[in-house]
């Protein structure tokens, strides 16, 4: 819940010098997977009394969600976790790879290797990947905008390696409409992005048929503060967009075949009951528009196949080990019940509200699956809920509820038309999502209730948390200069002339970008290509459209603002910044949005904006205060810029206020440089920040008279 970024953003965790027998390994993975069906779920076996002879349905994927720093300490990680008992990969990448920068661009400066793995060209692949049998894995890679791309590497890796493409398992996200309301990283305008998902399904069918070719998300969904309604229709108006592309480029007799590929990766949040009957409803209406809207008649390739993370957002700084209860509590949403089991699951870890976890952090959330899985009888039994009148009368009213809004997002022309009024519509239900926790009406333990506390054990003492290596960006900008220089630049010119040919015409993307990778061509020169060939974006923000929440107390700042404005001469101006890479803007939308409803004039333009850029608006604006969001952990080399640039243009006399998931130790250094105020996951308050925010203004109105 911090203040300019109240979601999560995933945090990828850390390293491992663990070293395996690989041969073992590899024979304990063959044994673990070789049963699985293409989707990475459990073919389900017919239900039989438990007793001692019966066999019990094989569990979901474990997974963990991570990457980090390089791509050979990211690999260390993998193989560890393996080891460990986990079954499937989920790859996290740094926000350079994910907007298609390369390490050592401009923009990229503070962001390598933080949130995820830098890949910049196959040999990061490679080293990535390294001792896995691609082969035998089933590999999840949370990539969207350059889902091509980092899919065409992991093809020729794995060709590489000796394997049979066709044989390849796995999931690119691959969903750039949630990306346009929620997580940010996005990069092309709607048409072009569509057309790439289309190619990436296309070749799939074709080429890697066990391959999920895009992975619906409506988990950054309900970060951003869906309701369960609105993440139920919001994600089926995109799967049904995607399919819409797609129809076209295949036959009638092979689309079904291609509806089959999709799936979908949810957030399963603290009311687990509320989130089991979703996951049903979810079934429910993803079969119903297979059959009715696209006319699939095989019940198998109607199927809602679904991975999980549950709920980041819900993680609080404030008693951090009451984290681990509430993880398990969202992981029964989307096990318990049979029907809308989860077929891969990845738990976040108990501390990520203070920053990157550590190994151990995430074997805990690793065990907590297993221990599920292979202690319980879970797996023994059918449906616990068939037939539960309760559960069939939530489940109904989520789906009236969901096709209400799914026909209001048809009305306007399908998901791409209405991504305006999605958008606005999450800032709106996050807006009163956040006014009920400030007022004590949504209870949250340990953060606005049962807030006397013993000390932990658990965060005691130095190195709680996964701090990355401020040499690892310089290491990477080396290696990724060095590789530039040991290339074919002849190979790589052609595989760039023939990739711009594609992206302007209609050929497949995916040929030449295979052809690109192995040509050693970078993410950053991919990104180029389709920037030249298809432009940029950039999304709504839904604050102008975001209607107010009722908060108390906010009549005595609105009272205070009027006040300073009159001795101001002007009306209080916010500008609100986020710089850097960094897409979760959910915080920042909610304080522009509590600003704007205190009575100040707020400026705020979204993502991606350079320290450069922000300061240069503070200029233009004359904003009288700055606030900057970052949530990926480049918060001492962002917001120091910012401060440093402003001083340089003469505004040292504006104050900034930084928010995020930052330290207390880089918060005390970020102060000392010349912050104002920093605030963190357990500023919750939005009235009071606005009232800190009301407060500087004034004390420097005061000096200025």
């Amino acid at each position: 819940m911090a203040v300019f970024g109240l979601n999560r953003p995933y945090l990828a965790a850390g390293g491992s010098s663990e070293t395996e027998n690989y041969n073992v390994f590899c024979a304990a993975l063959r044994n673990k997977l070789e049963r699985q069906d293409d989707s990475g779920s459990n073919r389900r076996r017919p239900f039989e009394r438990p007793d001692m002879t019966a066999q019990k349905d094989r569990p979901w994927l474990f997974r963990t969600y991570a990457g980090h720093s390089t791509a050979a300490a990211s690999n260390a990680l993998y193989r560890a976790n393996l080891a460990k008992g986990q079954t499937g990969l989920s790859v996290a990448f740094d926000l350079p790879t994910q907007t298609g920068y390369d390490s050592d661009d401009p923009l990229a400066r503070g962001e390598v290797g933080k949130v995820g793995v830098p890949v910049s060209h196959i040999g990061d692949m490679r080293r990535l990947f390294a001792d896995i049998p691609l082969g035998q894995m089933n590999t999840s890679m949370t990539i969207n905008a350059t889902a091509a791309w980092l899919l065409a590497l992991y093809i020729a890796v794995a060709e590489e390696q000796g394997e049979d493409i066709a044989a390849l398992q796995g999931t690119v996200q691959n969903d750039i409409i949630k990306e346009y309301l929620s997580r940010g990283t996005y990069v092309f305008p709607p048409a072009p992005s569509l057309r790439l998902i289309g190619d990436v399904a296309a070749y799939c069918y074709a080429h890697v048929p066990k391959w999920n070719p895009m992975n619906v998300c409506s988990y950054h969904l309900q970060e951003a503060g869906a309701t369960p309604e609105q993440e139920l229709a919001f994600a089926l108006a995109t799967a049904c967009a995607v399919l819409d592309e797609v129809r076209p480029r295949v036959s009638a007799t092979d689309f079904p075949g291609i509806v089959g590929r999709i799936s979908f990766f949810v957030n399963a949040g603290i009311r687990f009951v509320t989130e089991m009957c979703k996951m049903r409803a979810f079934v429910d209406l993803w079969d119903e528009i297979c059959r009715e809207r696209y006319g699939v008649t095989e019940p198998g390739l109607r199927r809602f196949r679904y991975g999980v993370q549950v709920n980041s957002l819900g993680l609080t700084e404030q008693q951090p080990e009451n984290n681990v209860y509430r993880i398990l509590i969202e992981m029964l949403a989307v096990t318990l019940s049979k029907k809308a089991r989860a077929r891969a699951v990845q738990l976040p870890a108990w501390n990520e509200a203070l920053g990157l976890p550590r190994p151990w952090d995430q074997q805990w959330s690793l065990r907590m699956q297993q221990i599920l899985a292979y202690e319980t009888d879970l797996l023994e039994y059918a449906d616990l809920f068939d037939g539960n009148p309760a559960v069939e009368a939530k489940v109904e009213a989520l789906k009236a509820g969901a096709r209400d809004e799914l026909a209001r997002i048809d009305a306007m022309g399908g998901a791409v038309a209405a991504i305006d009024h999605m958008k606005g519509a999450l800032v709106e239900s996050n807006t009163r999502r956040l006014a009920a926790i400030e007022a004590g009406e949504t209870v949250v333990v340990g953060v606005n209730r049962y807030t006397q506390t013993e000390p932990s054990p658990l965060t005691a003492g130095e190195g709680g948390i996964l701090v990355v290596d401020p040499a690892v960006e310089a290491e990477q900008v080396a290696a990724l200069q060095a590789w530039r220089r040991g290339r074919d630049e002849a190979a790589v010119e052609a595989a760039l002339a023939a990739l711009a040919r594609a992206a302007r015409g209609d050929e497949n993307i995916m040929g030449p970008s295979i052809a690109a990778a192995k040509a050693g061509v970078t993410t950053g020169e991919w990104g180029r290509v389709m920037r030249e060939a298809f432009g940029e974006y950039r999304a709504p923000t839904g604050v102008g459209k975001a209607v107010a929440a009722s908060a108390e107390g906010l009549a005595a700042i609105r009272a205070e603002v009027e006040t300073v404005s009159r001795r101001l001469g002007r009306r209080i101006k916010f500008l609100v910044g986020k710089p850097g890479l960094d897409g979760h803007s959910n915080g920042a939308e909610q304080i522009a949005v509590r600003a704007r409803d205190c009575g100040m004039e707020v400026v705020y333009e979204g993502i991606r904006l350079t320290p450069a850029q922000i300061v240069n608006a503070a200029l233009e604006e004359g904003a009288h205060v700055v606030g900057l969001s970052i949530l990926s952990g480049s918060h001492m080399e962002l917001v120091t810029e910012v401060v440093e640039r402003m001083r340089a243009a003469g505004l040292d006399d504006v104050p900034v206020v930084a928010g995020g998931i930052i330290p207390e130790e880089d918060a005390r250094t970020l102060m000392a440089r010349g912050v104002a105020r920093v605030y963190t996951p357990k500023d919750f308050e939005l009235n009071r920040i606005m009232a800190d925010i009301v407060k500087l203004v004034s004390e420097g109105a005061m000096e200025a008279a």
